[in-house]
């Protein structure tokens, strides 16, 4: 028996073993000389720009470094055909050379208006997310009122997660965490390898817990709850706890269910894992440029599909799109349905926290401007931008060569989404 049981163990070793070098010898032999560089600690803030560019196009196929759960795409992807090219007053080349941009694509009325890339990368890869993820989390949480599986936004975070009890979010309710205004003390310093960002993924938790939860619970209270907005991941994967926990299912199949397949996303994507085997969910979608594309379309619709929730995908590019500010009840006559309750996506792209930036606010994981617009937004350049005035998506993927908040790559971008927003209105001027 003894000798059956380690000739299956060493099989099963063998199959790993094959599995891994076929994904290994997938890549590009320059990615793979890049990759074999790139430190298995995971702490990716302090890698080097070229570590970087290799690393971020190939998260998902390093099986040292990390473990994913894949979201397949449903049979119908929603099209999304080309619009006349977009007249910009800037040289496109020399911004995506400053941004150090993998892709860069504009969606107007449903139609690619412009779709670019850089870096060696192309629409058929996968780039990660970072903390875009936070807007697909946040629209989650969403989908689970609408189910039930939430029962309020005024509901505390330790109804859904008991694990919290008697720490400092056992006063935080589910609209506070998405607000980021729990109060619970957070560093989170991208250049400094002591803060909580930077820590918590390599926190050693009491036997049989979750490491994340076993972190958060011993943060002090800073602030009253709902009364200070302080950005923090760690709250973010605490929502994807809340999320899997009250649906009973993980992060990557509720976001299949209800939005990958029902959506027409069109290639499948990745979500990466923690040490305990969650999805990371302040970050780390992979995904193809396009099928951000089409998630920031989704959004712009109000996040309705029709039929069933998880089957078929939205119409195509010739309806007239109502926006997330207008969807609701004609919506529903016209036999499409939100996935989130009626009148929610407007809160979650709008101002719910003052983050001290004239113009600009936080909303339920969502970035948003005084003007009606709002962003995903993540580290070393990635981002959806939505405009429902102007029916406007802009995606990014760049690796910055500042660093995670390169300020003048950041101040850049946030010029070139108003050169957009301003080509937009000289063209319809001009009709």
């Amino acid at each position: 028996m003894k000798r059956t049981l380690k000739r299956i163990g060493l099989g099963l070793l063998l199959v790993v073993i094959l599995a891994t070098a076929g994904v290994w010898f997938s890549l590009d032999k320059e990615t793979r000389g890049l990759l074999a560089t790139v430190p298995t600690n995971r702490d990716l803030l302090f890698w080097s720009v070229p570590q970087r560019d290799a690393a971020f196009r190939a998260l998902d196929r390093i099986p040292l470094l990390a473990k994913w759960h894949t979201i397949v795409p449903g049979a119908s992807p929603r099209p999304l055909p080309p619009g006349p090219p977009l007249k910009l007053p800037l040289d496109v080349d020399a911004y995506m050379a400053g941004q150090r941009s993998a892709a860069l694509l504009i969606v107007q009325v449903g139609q690619l208006r412009l779709e670019r890339y850089g870096l060696g990368f192309d629409g058929d890869g996968r780039w990660t997310s970072f903390s875009v993820a936070k807007s697909f989390t946040s629209t989650l949480v969403g989908a689970a009122l609408r189910d039930g599986a939430i029962k309020s936004m005024d509901d505390k975070v330790s109804a859904y997660v008991p694990e919290l009890k008697g720490s400092a979010y056992d006063d935080v309710s589910v609209a506070q965490l998405l607000s980021m205004t729990s109060g619970v003390q957070w560093n989170e310093d991208y250049g400094d390898p002591h803060s909580d960002v930077a820590r918590f993924n390599n926190h050693q938790p009491e036997p049989g817990a979750d490491a994340l939860l076993s972190y958060l619970r011993r943060l002090p209270r800073a602030a009253p709850p709902g009364t200070r907005w302080n950005y923090s991941t760690g709250e973010t994967n605490l929502i994807g706890i809340l999320v899997s926990q009250a649906t009973g299912k993980p992060l990557a199949q509720y976001l299949q269910e209800k939005i990958w397949q029902p959506a027409g996303m069109a290639a499948p994507a990745t979500w990466l894992l923690s040490k305990t085997g969650r999805e990371i969910s302040g970050c780390c979608i992979q995904a193809a440029p396009r099928d951000y594309a089409r998630f920031g379309q989704f959004i712009l619709e109000g996040a309705r599909v029709s039929g069933e929730p998880a089957a078929g995908s939205l119409p195509g590019p010739g309806a007239a799109p109502l926006g997330g500010r207008t969807a609701g009840a004609a919506a529903e006559r016209g036999g499409l349905h939100s996935i989130v309750p009626e009148g929610w996506l407007e809160q979650a792209t709008y101002k719910q926290a003052d983050i001290g930036v004239p113009g600009r606010g936080y909303g339920y994981q969502w970035w948003t401007y005084d003007d009606g617009s709002f962003s995903a937004r993540g580290i070393f350049g990635q981002g959806i931008f939505i405009d429902p005035k102007r029916q406007l998506v802009i995606v990014a993927n760049a690796n910055w060569a500042g660093g995670a908040l390169d300020a003048t790559a950041m101040a850049a971008r946030e010029a070139f989404y108003r050169a957009v927003q301003q080509a937009i209105d000289q063209e319809a001027a001009g009709r």
